[in-house]
């Protein structure tokens, strides 16, 4: 029953199967996350009578169908249904089923969900081998250009170099 529940925090748990129908009997439901799930049916029109939701994240899911109309599913944005190719309705710009059809838009599966994530994780990894290129390059650009910074590095490595050679010697 949970009917004192105010957060349902479940993302990528791989739950798989719909939102219960009764989930709008959890009146006091502050927040949900489901995002990154293999949810899919319908959403749940008793969603829309929960009064108390700030937070709502439905995203990466296989959901279809229309969003419930409401005073609560529709004051969240685009990000709380992102990935899913079969939702239509407010807030999403896709109000009808035969805009779905026409967009040549294709169930969301595994493979596509992994095609997704590695888009993403492929533009993240390029970006850090880039800020590792870029960065070092910066640091010695400015040692090289700038002479007052030149003279101190270099005298910084030769105070470390007669240093390390000092404890080198005073170890054997």
């Amino acid at each position: 029953m949970l009917t004192r529940l105010q957060s349902l925090i479940l993302p990528n748990n791989r739950l798989v199967g719909s939102i219960p129908k009764d989930i709008g009997n959890l009146k006091q439901l502050e927040s949900i996350d489901l995002s990154n799930n293999r949810l899919s049916g319908e959403i749940s029109q008793s969603m829309s009578t929960l009064s108390f939701l700030a937070v709502l994240n439905l995203s990466f899911n296989n959901f279809m169908g229309k969003i419930p109309l409401g005073t609560q599913l529709q004051r969240f944005t685009n990000l709380s249904y992102i990935g899913k190719p079969q939702l239509y309705g407010p807030p999403l710009t896709r109000n009808c089923r035969h805009d779905e059809t026409t967009d040549n838009t294709k169930p969301m599966t595994e493979d596509s969900d992994n095609v997704d994530r590695f888009k993403v994780y492929s533009c993240f990894f390029m970006g850090l081998g880039i800020g590792f290129a870029i960065g070092p390059l910066g640091v010695l650009s400015v040692i090289y250009f700038n002479r007052d910074c030149n003279h101190a590095y270099f005298r910084f490595l030769d105070i470390f170099y007669v240093m390390i050679i000092q404890k080198w010697n005073s170890v054997y």
